[in-house]
């Protein structure tokens, strides 16, 4: 059953409000925004009706998608401490006042609560902190809505070297793009680097660029006053005068909509570039060709769209010596993995085994992470680095049986168990060394070898790259021979 069936209330005095929540009638039926909205594809191709937008944001069947969403996503509560499990109850008792202000232009949003967190480092600096903006439950419900509403709107208006938050999109194609421009000879990368972009964001210019699209005053207005509704900060509320901080559902959609600007520009220009989310790399054949692009880049955002370029994050440099999305290129085009990602996985892998919950506890925290690191870092071409890791996580999980044995009766019993023999196990088991010099002796790579692993269900970084590879080329052969 769909999470938004169980919101219809069995009271007969609340049937009121679950009309007003469900949009009346039964849940197939025809409503005046459903009508509204065919209407609207058929006269633009891709905007909903000018002036009707809020309607449709409310209307049951985008409402009941956002709430699953939402419940998907879970997620922590704002400021009143609302949890995702307490939305449905809240939604039928309070859902027709909320409608209703919705409709009349008079919502308003409670304000963010503010969080930190440390940004990951990258070749380009310290990661510094990222700010994010925890809307309230409900708030998040309704900027959903309004994200389902809008992107059909704004996505035939950006880009194609576009490729962050949005559908069909990922980090992937933008790589895939720029290996395209540097085989081409474009071997000089201009590296775009917006200083706290999500902080920045200039809330005028935004609301002109959306204006241009949206003719609902409720919605702008609505739009409005999420970009301005207050932060939450050690009990404090301050107003905000610019920036759309991280944590809610609109946040990416309104950035990809102020920086399609710059597409454009760059696209005017005839230039080549790669661009997810507020990362952007343009690409060009010489060094004189890129200073001369940064000469020209950094004035046109500060002056027209009031950003601010990081001079110290950002550079015309050879493609072999700049990281993008977590990859970078060799000499030869040929596509690695960047080294400070190597190194987050190193540090996430040592967390997980510092938890000291035995094996195969251990194991089952990182294979997920092992899966779904190198499910990113699939485009790679260099396969010694997975070599390199997989056999130092291996040798990190055998430090960690090592001094799980603790003493050395209980050393020499495990090492006998995996059939090495008496006087070669007692000779390793006192040799008196420390656990990490062990863990990569000859006893406990015969005692533990990659086999061993595999049979616990250790995820192999290089095994899995293979397996990835071996199913994009199926992919591709196959739609190969469909279009023959």
């Amino acid at each position: 059953m769909r999470h938004g069936a169980t919101l219809a209330m069995d009271d007969e005095a609340q049937v009121s409000a679950t009309t007003a929540w469900e949009g009346g009638g039964a849940r197939n039926a025809p409503s005046p925004a459903a009508g509204a909205e065919s209407e609207a594809v058929n006269a633009h191709g891709m905007a909903l009706e000018g002036r009707r937008l809020m309607e449709a944001v409310v209307e049951r069947e985008n409402l009941w998608r956002a709430y699953e969403r939402v419940m998907r996503n879970k997620g922590a509560g704002g400021i009143d401490k609302m949890t995702v499990e307490q939305l449905k109850p809240h939604l039928q008792q309070h859902w027709p006042r909320i409608r209703q202000a919705l409709l009349e232009g008079s919502y308003m949003p409670q304000a963010v609560r503010s969080v930190d967190i440390p940004k990951t480092g990258s070749v380009k600096g310290p990661g510094g902190v990222r700010t994010l903006g925890i809307p309230t439950v409900v708030d998040r419900l309704i900027q959903q809505a309004l994200l389902q509403v809008l992107q059909p709107i704004f996505e035939p208006t950006f880009s194609d070297s576009s490729h962050g938050f949005r559908p069909g999109r990922s980090a992937q194609q933008a790589v895939r793009q720029a290996s395209q421009y540097i085989a081409q000879g474009r071997t000089w990368v201009v590296d775009i680097d917006l200083e706290k972009f999500f902080d920045r964001v200039n809330h005028d210019i935004l609301m002109q660029r959306l204006s241009r699209y949206i003719e609902d005053a409720r919605v702008l207005r609505l739009i409005r006053r999420y970009l301005e509704a207050g932060m939450l900060r050690e009990g404090l509320v301050s107003l905000r005068t610019q920036g759309t901080p991280q944590g809610g559902p609109l946040s990416p959609l309104l950035s990809n909509v102020l920086l399609t600007d710059l597409d454009r520009e760059l696209e005017r220009r005839g230039l080549s570039f790669a661009r997810y989310a507020d990362d952007c790399n343009i690409f060009v054949r010489s060094q004189k060709a890129g200073e001369h692009l940064m000469g020209w880049i950094v004035p046109w955002l500060e002056h027209t769209l009031k950003l601010r370029v990081n001079p110290d994050k950002s550079a015309v440099d050879r493609t072999w010596r700049r990281a993008f999305l977590g990859y970078a290129w060799q000499a030869n085009g040929k596509r690695r993995i960047a080294a400070p990602a190597l190194s987050r996985l190193r540090q996430a892998v040592k967390a997980a085994v510092r938890l000291g919950r035995g094996l195969a506890n251990t194991i089952a925290e990182l294979n997920p992470k092992l899966r779904g690191w190198m499910g990113y870092f699939k485009l790679t071409d260099a396969r010694k680095p997975l070599e390199e890791l997989d056999g130092w996580i291996r040798r990190r999980l055998r430090c960690l049986l090592w001094r799980q044995a603790k003493r050395v009766h209980a050393r020499a019993r495990m090492l006998m168990r995996r059939q090495l023999e008496q006087s070669r196990a007692w000779k390793s088991a006192t040799n008196g060394h420390g656990p990490w010099w062990n863990s990569g002796a000859s006893h406990m790579n015969q005692a533990f070898p990659k086999t061993w692993f595999t049979a616990q269900r250790l995820v192999s970084l290089l095994d899995t790259h293979q397996r990835l590879l071996l199913i994009d080329r199926t992919a591709v052969c196959g739609t190969a021979r469909t279009v023959v």
